[in-house]
């Protein structure tokens, strides 16, 4: 193996890895919604918090600002299941195409 091929591994290596860091900062960007005048991430974080609220009609929780709102936790379970899925799935078939190129 001489100089040349070993420069194109480490660029290709590189790039694969450029690649795959502005991937997740687009997807992780996707996550991002917003719901009764508060802005969420849907991810595990906020996914188990919902889970751990008892049922009820109506609780006050902080949102990605800080900010006190009032929310329906079964409802904004269900929106951000399904954001975090939807997402989720669309950057999987995103990586699978990325390091097949590769």
């Amino acid at each position: 193996m001489n100089t040349d091929d070993l420069i194109a591994q480490s660029r290709a290596r590189f790039d694969h890895a450029t690649a795959k860091r502005v991937l997740k900062e687009k997807y992780q960007a996707k996550l991002l919604f917003a719901y009764n005048g508060g802005m969420w991430c849907a991810g595990p974080e906020l996914l188990t918090l919902l889970q751990a609220i008892p049922v009820e009609d109506e609780v006050v929780i902080l949102d990605l600002y800080e900010t006190p709102v009032k929310i329906n936790p079964s409802e904004l379970q269900y929106l951000a299941l399904g954001r975090w899925q939807e997402q989720m799935n669309a950057w999987l078939l995103e990586y699978e195409t990325l390091s097949k190129n590769r």
